[in-house]
């Protein structure tokens, strides 16, 4: 299947280039093919081959964004192709059937009259035949291609006899001008060491064609166009009865015989011709055949099949892009086929396609822009190949061995080093075209399920990378949140789920699900259709994050299971995130969520209802409060989110009035006010995600608001100084606002005096966390409500609050006490986040 050589191309080559430099060209295009060739054929012997060649292989493994835009430029290799060759052949019969210029009538067998109109007219006629070939089908194109092999072999043979049969002689050259022609003489030396010597070296001068002035990458791309038959067995793989055995074996054997043919043609013709001939006669073979008219149809017949296999490339390519709908119905009609499959609607489009190139006039004009698209097709299959091998999937087990990624890698630097020494402008132009078409197939292509090779390296490096990413080696300095997000519903948490995606701070985040149902008493996992529906969840909300599904007896038990199992090596959660437990009923954010305002009937994504304000909760207050110890007591920070769904992100950063929203922080423990401290654990690790979320994208233009809470005779502005030394270190820009409190410390001395007078209760220090076990007893509602009505009179009123979060307390009967204190605490206040970080977060080193 794969080409045969044109023997006057080599003719060009040498008698531009000289020995060397030609013997240099063949090997570098051999050296470029063969590596390709390898790669070709490990992917054509990996699986079943179907039709488009080269862009069925590239795009199964390197997906539709790259298999579309290299199909397209492989198309368009062919077209040009097929045009270069009908061009070559209008050329080859001007030459020998063509008036001379300057006459009015030939003589003989000189009867077509020349310009370029009619020379436009005699490559449609020839592209109309090639046309008729490829539309009765393959199989007739496959006698044809026979038929054209015999004939090129007698052709090979003949003139292989004639270097050594014909005697020397002159042969005469008419060259046009601008007024006529001139003659020039050009000689057959035969066999002789003073002829071989002067054709050695380079010598480049103007093709008599176009008028151009050649050079080594010119010669190089008109050369390398002779040498792209690899792909034709490729391109035919949905004709063929079994691609992945014929096509390893048609092209390495026709790589090899082309390859040899070429060097023996270019030895023999440096040894015979001289270079007046080799320049000035590319239909020289002729001259010095003992049989003319044999070469005449030989070099004929192998255009004809260069082009016509060309055409059919480019239909079989059109049809497989048109079938994949990677294009839409930009490309519907190449879909329809003929009776025995025969992809009609594709061989016309394609001819028309060819026919506007011939309107380019000369085959050298574009030449190089034919191989540089070949050579582009050529880098991708090699780059598909070296993507399979990197990947070490397992199911990449091609039965063709004989290739490594060293191969896919010189295959590569190959084609891109040529690439740019034919033509940088051209190369630098066929590359923002290849990436423009890489975009918009991205962002408009649908999905396809063929695999993504990009997900198989991705997976291969993060593996990599997380045995990699060593615990131990973690410091305060490079600490970020990681996020576990406990949802019971989508539904009511699109906000949420949004908020804390501007929490992250690039860090690991989590979406936990616990489904409380018993495996044992299932047929399957309930989990496995869900996945889906929370995946696509997290595609809608734009939020970088994981989903965590698990199966437990109660909630509790789940969120233990998913702190223990989330996340893989140094990537784990470090912070637990809960939605607030309150009487409230749910409401249906995700109908609101600007998401999902334009597609409607998507919003339900496969999520049960919301629960209704009268069905009782999954879970009691008890275990609530219990989830947060345990996440406490396994070194976890806790975030608990209260009224989240209420906030209007976009509004509130979008408000154009001054001044820009702000960030209410309240880094005391407002449930104990004698242990009110600034610089512990849990308020520094409050201060930090505070600045995070004002650090996010969406929340520069808010401004960090810091309450510090001052009683009288305590030396309010040496607090005040002490703490903005404090956010200096840290490097946090926010404002500090002194309140006064010692109203509502009063009702707290007023309830905690004990029989004798003195505090019930002394306070313990453990890690840098003061802890109350039974402080909670010792607040009184009255206490609370007043702090609640502190934190609500300070205007204006924030975007979003947060607010310190005492431990729970070590007497579990007390749960549901401490958690109604965090409801009169937050009671009205609008977004809030309660905080408890159990781990040091600041650094003020370098």
């Amino acid at each position: 299947w794969a080409r045969w050589p044109l023997p006057s191309s080599a003719g060009f080559v040498v008698g531009h280039a000289g020995l060397y430099q030609a013997l240099a060209m063949f090997a570098v295009a051999y050296f470029i093919i063969g590596m390709t060739v390898l790669s070709v054929c490990a992917i054509a012997t990996n699986g079943a081959l179907d039709a488009g060649g080269a862009y069925y292989m590239i795009s199964r493994a390197l997906g539709p964004e790259f298999g579309g835009s290299i199909g397209i430029m492989f198309f368009l290799a062919n077209v040009c192709g097929s045009a270069l060759y009908v061009l070559g052949l209008v050329e080859a019969v001007v030459d020998s059937f063509g008036i001379p210029p300057g006459q009015e009538a030939g003589t003989g067998v000189h009867v077509l009259p020349q310009s370029y109109w009619y020379e436009l007219l005699y490559g449609t006629v020839l592209l109309a035949l090639c046309l008729l070939v490829c539309l009765v089908g393959a199989s007739i194109y496959a006698k044809a291609t026979f038929l054209i092999f015999l004939i090129v072999a007698a052709v090979l043979g003949t003139i292989l006899v004639s270097f050594f049969a014909t005697r020397p002689l002159k042969v005469p050259i008419r060259l046009p001008n601008g007024n006529g022609t001139e003659t020039d003489n050009g000689s057959f030396t035969g066999f002789s060491l003073s002829t071989l010597r002067d054709n050695l070296g380079g010598k480049y001068d103007v093709d008599y064609t176009t008028g151009q002035l050649m050079s080594f990458s010119s010669v190089f791309a008109v050369m390398f166009n002779g040498c792209t038959g690899i792909m034709a067995g490729s391109n035919m793989s949905g004709d063929l009865k079994r691609p992945s055995y014929s096509i390893p074996r048609g092209t390495i054997s026709a790589v090899l015989f082309t390859y040899l043919v070429y060097n023996l043609l270019a030895f023999l013709m440096c040894a015979t011709c001289n270079r007046t001939l080799l320049q000035k006669d590319y239909g020289f073979l002729r001259d010095i055949s003992i049989f003319p008219p044999l070469v005449t149809v030989g070099i004929y017949a192998a255009t004809l099949s260069a082009a016509m296999s060309n055409l059919i490339g480019a239909s079989r390519i059109l049809y497989a892009l048109a079938r994949d709908d990677l294009f839409g119905r930009a490309l519907v009609l190449a879909k329809k086929t003929s009776a025995s499959g025969n992809p009609v609607m594709a061989v016309i489009l394609s001819w028309l396609v060819v026919q506007l190139v011939l309107f380019s006039g000369k085959l050298n004009t574009i030449a190089s822009v034919v191989t540089i698209f070949f050579l582009l097709v050529y880098a991708t299959v090699n780059l598909a190949c070296l993507a399979l091998e990197w990947a070490s999937a397992p199911n990449f087990r091609p039965t063709f061995r004989y290739f490594t990624w060293h191969t896919c890698l010189l295959g590569i630097a190959g084609c891109c080093v040529m690439m740019f020494l034919i033509s940088p402008v051209s190369a630098s132009a066929s590359l923002g075209f290849l990436l423009l078409l890489l975009l918009a197939l991205h962002y408009l292509s649908p999905s396809s399920t063929w695999g993504y090779i990009s997900q198989a390296l991705i997976f291969h490096q993060v593996r990599k990378y997380l045995l990699m990413l060593d615990v131990r080696k973690d410091h305060v300095k490079f600490w970020r949140p990681q996020m576990l997000l406990m949802v019971q519903n989508p539904r009511g948490s699109a906000r949420l789920i949004d908020f804390v995606n501007d929490l992250k701070k690039s860090g690991l985040y989590v979406l936990g699900h616990v489904e409380l149902q018993d495996l044992d008493m299932l047929p399957s996992d309930p989990l496995q259709p869900q996945q889906d529906s929370w995946l696509s969840l997290v595609d809608k909300l734009n939020v970088k994050a994981f989903v965590s599904l698990t199966l437990a007896p109660s909630v509790r038990h789940g969120v233990r299971q998913l702190l223990f199992t989330s996340g893989l090596g140094g990537m784990r959660p470090n912070t637990l995130v809960l939605g607030f437990y309150d009487d409230e009923a749910p409401q249906d954010g995700l109908a609101r969520h600007p998401a999902f305002t334009s597609v409607r009937e998507e919003v339900p994504l496969g999520f049960p209802p919301l629960r209704a304000a009268t069905t009782p909760k999954l879970l009691s207050a008890r275990e609530y409060v219990g989830i947060v110890a345990d996440a406490l007591k396994m070194l976890r920070n806790v975030l608990l989110a209260r009224q989240l769904e209420s906030l209007d992100k976009a509004w509130e950063l979008r408000r154009a009035a001054s001044p820009p929203p702000t960030i209410h922080v309240w880094p005391v423990n407002l449930l104990r006010p004698d242990s009110a401290r600034y610089a512990d654990t849990c308020s520094l690790f409050l201060l930090q995600m505070a600045c995070v979320l004002n650090m996010a994208r969406a929340w520069r233009r808010a401004r960090l608001r810091l309450f510090l809470c001052v009683e009288a005779g305590a030396m309010p502005h040496a607090q005040e100084e002490k703490l903005r030394q404090l956010l200096k270190d840290l490097r946090i820009q926010a404002q500090i606002q002194l309140v006064p409190w010692d109203a509502i410390t009063r009702l707290h001395w007023q309830t905690c005096q004990g029989p004798s007078g003195g505090p019930a209760e002394e306070e313990e220090e453990e890690e840098g966390v003061v802890n109350f076990p039974t402080n909670t007893t010792q607040v009184s509602d009255e206490y609370v409500r007043a702090a609640n009505k502190l934190v609500l009179e300070q205007s204006p009123a924030p975007a979003v609050r947060f607010l310190y979060l005492p431990r729970p307390p070590a007497d579990t009967s007390l749960y549901p006490l401490y958690l109604h204190q965090l409801e009169l605490l937050t009671r009205g206040l609008g977004p809030t986040v309660l905080v408890h970080g159990v781990s040091a977060v600041t650094s003020t080193q370098l």
